[in-house]
């Protein structure tokens, strides 16, 4: 079977506003990228998921696009974006851009012609609908704004839609003539020599809005098949999909390669692991390790004969993991680390992980940019709750947590900007950054550097089976990984507190200990004791 060159590499997500500015305006930018390309390549990532810069009016950072073929000012030239490309090619990492087919800006052309015209070309690229007694066509909400998903527009009549913010308008994917406008950018970034996409809310675009079916539409599949082949189709190219409501089994379906869809699909069945399911965004329960173990071993044996497993614990949509599953603990991030990159699957790193960078709180509405966040505490204040309720509410899921800018070192500006930071730099900047652990042989950046090039060097991480571990105390993470002979095992302690066992598995003898994250590890295979968030890979005689 022919091996793609993702199932060795780990892929860095670079949020391009927090990452490195490089002309004092408190934003990030291209050229700020492509001064730290160095640091990058002696992290020894793969490739960089590098969120939008397209032009946008950044109503959602970037996520509102208002022209697809256009580097937005804030963040460079098309010039800079060859240089990036260039550059990072000449370190060996290759380029994966983040694009969003599900909506557009309110300012993209294709909207603003539909909207001054109803007969205009681009009219059917959207959703418009008729009133239903004098009222929005059915009850489909926004997720950004809570009401209505449906806008009224004057001139024609009719109503838009609106799945996430007004700025943000659904594309119609029924369109052919839209889907091969589509397919048409898509393939100008392709020449152009990028490496892959990642394609934002990818289950929305088969939408059957006429049942409210918001995800999983009956012409999903058919629609990425043939987005498949006519663009990335005769190449070694990374796909990978957001689809919230994917499980294991629908996940498989979208990577299998007999399908010709995409390479892999971020899913997120993990993330319920301390939420109350179907309850709101800060309704959080402790973290229930059996059903964490539970997501990432189902995953694994859904794609054990086809498909591919993207592997990842954090991004810019979710609070960062140290916080959420560790204490903000530097022993518990290498845990984190330790367990992702054993597994099958391509590992993705969210900027600042791999120091460690922990969730960023904010104290009052005045400092949040997140829009969805906003547009919550607006719904939580509406409903009586006090600053201060609405504010802890937040606190829990805003995305602003885990945006705050890069820290490269404890200056004050964090060496982020010369400027204003957009958003406030974590105080921990000062213990947690790059220039305090690069060259440490302690520190959670080495941990990072040192799994990256174990998968890179070995082909049992790339390509071996994985093998779950039963009856272990509920507390601990065990599972191996299998290639011809060769069997190693990965083991992880998610408690604060220190636990002893034995492990099920017959005929289990150490050979060596290949990485850990305390300096010498007192257990032998395959009795444990494990201190605090201790994790380990070893080889097994």
């Amino acid at each position: 079977m022919r091996q793609h060159w993702w199932q060795s590499a780990v892929v860095y997500q670079i949020y391009p506003r927090s990452f490195q500015d490089s002309d004092g305006d408190g934003i990030g930018d291209l050229n700020g990228i492509i001064s730290r390309l160095d640091y990058l390549q002696q992290l020894g990532i793969g490739a960089i998921w590098l969120s939008p810069v397209y032009r946008s009016p950044s109503a959602d950072n970037g996520y509102d696009i208002a022209d697809y073929q256009a580097i937005d000012p804030l963040f460079g030239t098309m010039a800079d974006m060859d240089r990036l490309i260039l550059e990072a090619g000449k370190r060996g990492i290759r380029l994966i851009m983040d694009l969003v087919v599900n909506h557009t800006s309110d300012e993209h052309p294709w909207f603003v012609a539909a909207r001054q015209d109803p007969n205009a070309e681009t009219r059917d690229y959207y959703i418009w609908a008729d009133p239903v007694d004098g009222h929005e066509p059915n009850a489909l909400t926004s997720g950004f704004t809570g009401g209505s998903a449906w806008e009224f527009d004057e001139r024609s009549g009719q109503y838009f839609l609106h799945l996430f913010s007004r700025q943000q308008i659904d594309l119609n994917w029924a369109s052919p003539a839209l889907r091969q406008a589509v397919y048409q950018m898509m393939n100008f970034w392709i020449d152009r020599g990028i490496a892959g996409f990642r394609l934002d809310v990818v289950d929305m675009i088969g939408k059957d809005w006429c049942h409210n079916g918001v995800v999983n539409g009956p012409h999903l599949h058919e629609y990425l098949h043939e987005m498949n082949r006519k663009t990335w189709r005769d190449r070694d190219f990374l796909t990978v999909g957001e689809a919230w409501s994917a499980d294991p089994e629908l996940a498989r379906g979208y990577s299998d390669p007999q399908n010709q869809e995409l390479s892999m699909i971020f899913q997120f069945g993990f993330t319920w692991a301390d939420r109350v399911l179907g309850g709101a965004k800060w309704e959080t329960q402790p973290l229930d390790i059996v059903a964490l173990k539970q997501a990432l071993f189902e995953n694994q044996w859904a794609m054990a004969s086809a498909g591919w497993p993207s592997l990842f614990w954090s991004n810019h949509d979710l609070p960062r993991a140290v916080t959420r599953y560790g204490q903000n603990c530097p022993v518990a991030a290498k845990m984190l680390a330790i367990v992702l990159h054993g597994l099958r699957g391509t590992p993705f790193i969210y900027q600042g992980e791999e120091l460690g960078m922990t969730s960023a709180m904010s104290e009052t509405i005045e400092t949040v940019d997140d829009v969805e966040a906003r547009a919550i505490y607006r719904q939580l204040r509406k409903r009586g709750e006090s600053a201060g309720q609405a504010m802890a509410k937040l606190n829990v899921f805003n995305r602003d947590q885990a945006r705050t800018p890069m820290q490269w070192d404890a200056t004050p500006k964090a060496g982020f900007t010369t400027g204003t930071p957009w958003l406030a730099i974590n105080a921990d900047h000062t213990q947690v950054n790059a220039a305090a652990e690069v060259g440490a042989a302690d520190s959670v950046w080495a941990t990072y550097r040192q799994l990256i090039a174990l998968r890179r060097h070995s082909p049992i991480l790339q390509t071996g089976t994985f093998g779950a571990l039963e009856g272990d105390p509920e507390q601990i993470i065990a599972y191996t990984r299998s290639l011809g002979e060769e069997r190693w095992l990965i083991v992880a302690n998610f408690a604060e507190t220190p636990i002893s066992t034995t492990l099920a598995s017959p005929a289990m003898h150490l050979d060596r200990y290949l990485i850990s994250n305390y300096a010498l590890p007192e257990s032998e295979v395959p009795t444990l004791r494990l201190r605090p968030y201790e994790a380990f890979i070893a080889r097994l005689k």
